[in-house]
């Protein structure tokens, strides 16, 4: 479902009113991805079997960590695991059986009904960068990111067609206090946009804030009853599970909101150098994550993830769109629809400084790479610059553009009638050309996917406008956006409920920057 709305449009006929149409400011956002392609798969059946009998035997011989929380301890305990002090041996079969009562798919609802998205199945949801506590613009290069330059990147990720989610910590803001910045990015995320969003996880008071905040939006027995939100929450890796996560996965499962369980891994530091050995891994940290969440409130949306890079074994920095990468991402797809859950996994990955040549061959194969093995939600899916240390407002228009690619490859082959063309065919014969048939007139609007940013035009007319590369076309777009952003209307009950319960929130405690 795509909804539009226009202002500016000038009346009349002809060249006039195309003209007042190509340069109308469009809200339109595209619906969720529904992929009409195969998933790419690189592992035969034997080697899926071989590594989920290797992950169960990691659980129950070498056993997963929950650090500093009695309660999960407890859980497990209860469960039937086996628990030595804080490490937790998982018996064959019993974190599998626990992860059967997770979903396979859900809907995340947004405050404008045409904006919800549906997680798992054959769909793609597309989410921007999350975390960077740098950000980076041709004017002002790399620096430290504020609360001004978060506004900013809600309001791209809003005036963006092909990106269905607004996401969560689109950079860290660091001029707002550590205790207090989710409430502001929350605040953010409600107010000027109406996509789905994410919320916080870095203590579990923070989840809690993000569930009240969302009671006062949409409504307590509303959120209690649907699935407003999808939050990160990193397994840290090999095989820890910290209270400060898990006391936000709790949290949120248990009042219904959805998590994403997601392994944090450079391969060759934090899992083995093969992709067999870590795919073990990736699996075996998922099924308890996943089971944890279980064993918090059954029923609790859950989407697996998988974040893997490899390494420069020369230098210990992570590396992007690698061959190696890719072959952990596709498996651990078939792994995931195997379990039966949604998976998370790729983004516009890249280790490039600037968002140069380096970056968008990382990238492109970073993105592709979701897209064919099957990824339902994808974080990181434009903004990343510097190996995710760096939100790029330049690089965020340029990977957004390039997500309707996605969009228009997901299609698939047309076979319709319409599709074969043999009309086309016979209307022009031998010898003539198709850019006069009626075919070409009646499809040649929608027969392409074409660039919002990229220049096609002939080198004496890109000479004459400035002989501009990429990355100055992409400030232009990006002031153009943030130019004629509109805020989408909101009750003003609501606003106002919002505001005081920040202030309210921010007067409790004193600021800290810790």
């Amino acid at each position: 479902m795509a909804e539009s709305a226009r202002r500016g449009r000038t009346r009349g006929g002809g060249g006039a009113a195309r003209r007042a149409e190509r340069t109308a400011v469009s809200f339109e956002t595209a619906r969720y991805i529904e992929r009409n392609i195969p998933n790419f798969e690189v592992l035969n059946e034997e080697a899926l079997e071989i590594i989920e009998r290797n992950a169960e035997t990691i659980l129950e011989e070498v056993g997963v960590n929950f650090p500093d929380n009695p309660e999960a301890l407890q859980k497990w305990r209860d469960a039937g695991a086996d628990v030595q002090g804080e490490r937790v041996h998982i018996p064959r079969g019993l974190a599998r059986k626990l992860c059967a009562t997770a979903p396979s798919t859900f809907t995340q609802h947004a405050r404008n009904p045409a904006r919800n998205v549906e997680v798992g199945g054959r769909n793609l949801v597309l989410a921007p960068v999350y975390g960077p506590p740098f950000v980076r613009d041709a004017a002002g290069g790399r620096r430290y990111a504020t609360m001004a330059d978060f506004n900013k990147f809600v309001k791209l990720a809003y005036m963006s067609k092909w990106l269905h989610h607004s996401g969560g910590t689109v950079c860290e803001p660091t001029d707002i206090p550590v205790n207090k910045r989710h409430l502001d990015m929350l605040h953010a995320h409600m107010t000027l946009s109406d996509k789905p969003f994410m919320g916080s996880v870095t203590e579990p008071s923070r989840a809690q804030d993000s569930v009240d905040m969302c009671g006062l939006l949409f409504g307590e027995d509303f959120v209690q009853a649907n699935t407003v939100m999808t939050s990160l929450i990193n397994i840290n890796s090999p095989m820890t599970f910290d209270e400060v996560m898990m006391g936000a996965l709790k949290v949120y499962a248990e009042n219904n909101q959805a998590c994403i369980i997601s392994p944090f891994i450079v391969g060759g530091a934090m899992a083995p150098t093969t992709v067999a050995g870590t795919l073990t891994q990736v699996l075996a940290e998922t099924l308890a994550g996943v089971a944890y969440s279980q064993l918090c409130r059954a029923g609790a949306p859950i989407v697996m993830g998988a974040f893997v890079t490899s390494i420069d074994m020369n230098s210990g920095a992570p590396t992007f769109g690698t061959p190696e990468a890719s072959h952990i991402t596709y498996g651990a797809g078939q792994l995931a629809r195997r379990m039966g859950l949604p998976y998370r996994s790729a983004g516009s990955f890249c280790g490039s400084k600037l968002p140069d040549a380096q970056a968008a061959y990382e990238t492109a194969n970073s993105l592709n790479m979701g897209l064919l093995a099957g990824v339902n939600f994808m974080l990181h899916s434009c903004g990343w610059l510097e190996g995710g240390l760096v939100s790029s407002f330049e690089k965020f228009v340029m990977d957004a553009d390039q997500l309707g690619a996605l969009h228009h490859f997901a299609k698939g082959v047309d076979m319709g009638e319409n599709g074969q063309a043999m009309d086309a065919i016979r209307e022009v014969g031998p010898g003539g050309h198709y850019l006069g048939c009626a075919h070409t007139q009646a499809n040649f609007k929608s027969a392409f996917w074409k660039s919002d940013l990229l220049d096609y035009k002939p080198f004496e007319t890109w000479e004459d406008e400035g002989a501009r590369d990429t990355t100055q076309l992409a400030s232009l777009r990006v002031e153009k956006l943030l130019g004629e952003y509109q805020q989408p209307p909101m009750d003003e009950a609501i606003r106002e409920s919002l505001d005081a319960f920040v202030a309210r929130k921010k007067a409790e405690v004193p600021d800290s920057f810790m």
